[in-house]
């Protein structure tokens, strides 16, 4: 575990931007937007230059009640060897349910339940993919929305529990801490103090806005002050060893990437400051002792299978229209639901850029996504996802002008391989799909 110093997250759309960076140290980059054998020339140039490279995993769902996937896995481990990286990350979440079938994705970062069997089935999947990846392993806490009922620790608590029982790494996420604080009224300040500082990686840091009470972690928008605020609060108990700036989207101009750089070096580091107490500073040549933790403990199956009802039964009310579960928030639940189909939306629109222009322009696509999304849970990926609905849209005989179905026809037949069904099929899906 090196010192990183001050990073980005390496994106396409900024991939110049990023190499022209002054004092850039290191880059974080989407683990699963990269192929080993084909890195793309930035990246190679960057690590050229001595830039470490981090991979950052978002799909292995380690806070899920299955067990961790190992083809999955595998390519999380192949990607850390290519770039060399000191260590990888992922994410304290779930992202899908396999049981009870059909399964489900969620296309997005969900939180898992701070109960003991919750953390049980955690910290086992972490033993898990630590004895699988090739380098060590850090988790991120994650941006909610909504809360669980009946939870029995605090965040604070869940992450200590989680360090103490597997030894992981941490990777702090000040953003998310605010946006917990506006979203479920958790005091950042109290996590900071309880977990186990020594276990961390490193830092994210990223923008977002509030709306009617509820703040949106966007990546898409400046770092405002109140979570620089709480990057300082952290560099009170800690140097970091690492801080990274996220952005996702709406890309601003590279000066304004270097600003954004500079207020986060000024915080770590402000002119003439001294700290009140001692601050651990990792050797950037020296890797610190493991964390030590516990000897592990066998998870029952009856504990993953009350996760996994669980989690099922609010995958399900958030993306395929069933009742909501009991205890939940209904208003946070259809908040979030319509942010998954919205995002959703946009993914497909990124995999498959022709719909919106087949369909009549980024509104229409969106009416008719999102009217397809309602019920219709993605279950293989934003690829697969763009073709269900493609032919949704078909079996239905929309778009209504007969050129632009002319056109989505060619396009599905093009990806799908093969040729959309007749039209007796088409009215036979459209009278089941009504039935249902």
């Amino acid at each position: 575990m090196a010192h990183l110093g001050v990073g980005i997250g390496w994106r396409p759309e900024i991939a110049d931007a990023v190499e022209r960076l002054p004092g850039l140290d290191w880059v974080e980059v989407v683990a699963e937007n990269i192929c080993p054998g084909h890195l793309p020339a930035s990246l190679l140039r960057l690590r050229e230059r001595g830039v470490r490279v981090v991979p950052h995993g978002v799909s292995l769902g380690l806070g899920g009640a299955h067990r961790p996937d190992p083809e999955k896995l595998a390519a999380l481990g192949e990607r850390a060897v290519a770039l060399g990286a000191p260590l990888v990350t992922e994410h304290i979440a779930f992202v899908r349910t396999t049981t009870p079938a059909p399964a489900l994705e969620a296309g997005h970062l969900l939180p898992v339940p701070r109960t003991r069997d919750a953390l049980d089935v955690l910290c086992e999947n972490v033993r898990i993919a630590q004895d699988a990846l090739p380098v060590p392993l850090a988790l991120e806490n994650i941006a909610a929305l909504i809360s669980w009922p009946g939870e029995e620790m605090t965040e604070g608590r869940f992450l200590s529990e989680l360090v103490e029982r597997t030894g992981v790494r941490l990777l702090i996420d000040v953003a998310n801490l605010h946006t917990n604080r506006v979203n479920r009224g958790e005091d950042p300040a109290a996590v900071l103090d309880a977990i186990p500082l020594e276990a961390l990686a490193y830092v994210h840091v990223a923008g977002g806005f509030e709306r009617d009470g509820v703040w949106h972690d966007t990546h898409a928008h400046p770092v405002p002050g109140v979570v620089l605020d709480v990057l300082a609060q952290l560099r009170r108990r800690v140097d970091p060893p690492g801080v990274l700036l996220e952005r996702d989207d709406d890309f601003p101009p590279e000066g304004e990437l270097a600003g954004e750089l500079e207020a986060i070096r000024g915080v770590l580091d402000p002119a003439g400051s001294r700290p009140s107490a001692p601050l651990r500073t990792p050797s950037r040549d020296s890797s610190p002792d493991p964390v030590p933790h516990s000897a592990p403990v066998p998870v029952p199956d009856a504990a993953r299978t009350r996760v996994g009802l669980a989690q099922a039964a609010l995958l399900s009310a958030l993306v395929a229209g069933t009742p909501v579960p009991e205890g939940f928030d209904r208003q946070r639940i259809r908040v979030q639901s319509r942010s998954l189909a919205a995002k959703r939306a946009g993914v497909v629109a990124k995999v498959a850029p022709e719909l919106p222009g087949i369909l009549g322009g980024e509104k229409a696509y969106r009416e008719a996504f999102l009217a397809y999304a309602r019920n219709r849970p993605m279950n293989g990926g934003y690829r697969r996802d763009a073709l269900d609905f493609a032919e949704h849209l078909l079996i239905r005989e929309l778009p209504a002008d007969p050129a632009d179905r002319r056109r989505l026809t060619a396009w599905w037949q093009e990806r799908a391989g093969t040729r959309p069904a007749r039209r007796i099929v088409r009215w036979a899906r459209a009278l089941v799909g009504r039935a249902a």
